[in-house]
């Protein structure tokens, strides 16, 4: 399975060579478009919304599908986070019964 999490476009560092910046939840990190660029250009995508995955933008989303992914990948993290407290809990007990 593969995640993809939302960026904006916000800034092109090598429109030749389809290399851009994109802001994830205000951490900037380097992306390539070469994947969703099709006819158009590095500039077109200036400022829009796509999935990241490995480096890669991986398809172009509009902001509603950005924040809809951001509020469940933050569900999913919580979540990931009371699981991992629970088996804490458990392994502390298991360990308390030798």
């Amino acid at each position: 399975m593969c995640l993809g999490i939302p960026g904006r476009i916000v800034e092109l560092t090598d429109p030749v060579r389809k290399l851009a910046i994109a802001d994830v939840s205000g951490v900037r990190r380097p992306v390539n478009l070469a994947c969703v660029i099709g006819d158009g250009t590095a500039e077109d995508l200036l400022g829009a919304w796509v999935l990241i995955h490995v480096g890669f933008a991986m398809s172009v989303i509009d902001e509603e599908q950005a924040a809809e992914t951001l509020r469940v990948l933050t569900e999913l993290g919580e979540a990931q986070q009371e699981l991992d407290a629970m088996r804490q809990g458990d392994a502390a007990r298991g360990a308390a019964r030798w």
